[in-house]
């Protein structure tokens, strides 16, 4: 009480506060008068933002410094426990951990259907679990809110429920490193802070969230924006680390850009951008088809995922009758996406759920009947191998 009944009197000699009764140990029920009520709209006009307070972006711009991921230096064993939930080619760590260790970014190119979106997706996991970033930021009278749930998942432990009781400084929320990812969505407009005017309150972009993390171009190529602009907005922040935005007062501030940039699409890198992007993305990472091996695994890997019991020889009848004949190239999404229907169809049909070819059959006809690819003729006995230019 010591702390608020000073503020308590002032309030009311200026008749902002009133009291209503009598409250247990000497104290008060207090109220807004109208005149309060005035004076707390007019505050409300001016800004809404309602939270812990704002942490200045000097502050900010330290905590990256000290979190950054370039700081991380993963290794192999880092890298398969990151990748464990899904079925990687060994040989595929060879070349994305000089990649990851760069922090510097990097293409995912190669056929659709092949895992780029999901490597992407799991490379975070690499580094250092967990940081400290603030909900909110301060700089030039302007707010900037910087947590986001939809990118940054919030961690707490006993420890830090115990120091919430004491000297935890609630500005700040310990979160996994975030993964950010932008598909076709992505518009000019992501990449700059965006302000509200009613409520006086911005949001700070993509760029800034995914900081100390990864930011994932998915689908790069296929945005509303044109590669060239992308280029011409970031070329310098890939190269120097920062960024410059722009508040709603116009002022121009320097922040870091200290993330994982990772492009992932499947058209080919040099007809998208120029050599000048190019060279601020060192590593070209091929993520080529499986071959007849690594298809097996993926089914071994995905049956009891959904309920069957693998059978090789009917994986061996689905490549001899529906991709050798025809040609058709091998993708990592075949085995899910074909278990997946083939359990919907004995599900249906209230039929045992078991590989068998007839089941192949029949989802086959409905899988390829629209996706049709034109890619150049499947090898059957050649396990193709990434590489990072």
């Amino acid at each position: 009480m010591a702390v608020v009944e000073e503020q308590y009197h002032r309030l009311r000699s200026r008749q902002f506060l009133a009291h209503t009764g009598s409250a247990p140990l000497n104290d008060y029920y207090y109220t807004l008068t109208d005149q309060g009520r005035q004076r707390a709209q007019t505050f409300l006009d001016a800004c809404s933002y309602v939270g812990p307070a704002p942490v200045p972006l000097i502050e900010y711009v330290l905590s990256v410094e000290a979190q950054t991921i370039r700081a991380e230096a993963p290794k192999r064993a880092q890298l398969e426990q990151a990748f464990e939930d899904i079925t990687v080619d060994p040989s595929v760590f060879d070349e994305l951990g000089p990649a990851v260790n760069s922090g510097a970014g990097m293409f995912l190119y190669g056929a659709p259907g092949n895992g780029k979106t999901t490597l992407a997706e799991r490379i975070t996991r690499c580094f250092g679990q967990h940081i400290w970033v603030p909900r909110t930021l301060l700089e030039d009278g302007q707010l900037i809110k910087l947590f986001d749930p939809a990118y940054h998942q919030p961690v707490e432990d006993a420890r830090e429920s115990f120091l919430k009781q004491n000297d935890f400084d609630r500005r700040w929320i310990k979160i996994r490193r975030p993964t950010v990812i932008a598909g076709g969505e992505l518009t000019m407009d992501s990449l700059e802070i965006r302000h509200d005017p009613h409520a006086n309150v911005s949001e700070a972009p993509l760029q800034l969230k995914s900081n100390c993390g990864s930011l994932l171009i998915d689908d790069f190529g296929r945005q509303r924006m044109e590669p060239e602009e992308l280029l011409n907005r970031w070329i310098v922040p890939l190269e120097k680390r920062y960024d410059f935005l722009t508040l709603s007062t116009g002022k121009k501030i320097q922040v870091p850009f200290e993330q994982l940039i990772i492009f992932s699409t499947n058209l080919d890198p040099e007809d998208l951008v120029d050599e000048a992007f190019l060279r601020r993305i060192p590593y070209k990472v091929n993520i080529a088809d499986p071959c007849e091996r690594e298809f097996h695994r993926l089914f071994e890997f995905y049956a009891p995922k959904f309920g069957f019991e693998y059978r090789r020889d009917m994986v061996e009848h689905l490549l001899a009758t529906h991709y050798r004949p025809s040609g058709r190239p091998l993708r990592r999404c075949h085995p899910r996406d074909l278990l997946g229907q083939v359990r919907n169809y004995c599900a249906y049909n209230s039929l045992p759920v078991e590989m068998t070819g007839e089941h192949f059959d029949r989802v086959v006809k409905s899988y390829f009947t629209v996706v049709k690819s034109k890619d150049t003729a499947y090898r059957p006995s050649v396990c193709v191998t990434q590489r990072v230019e």
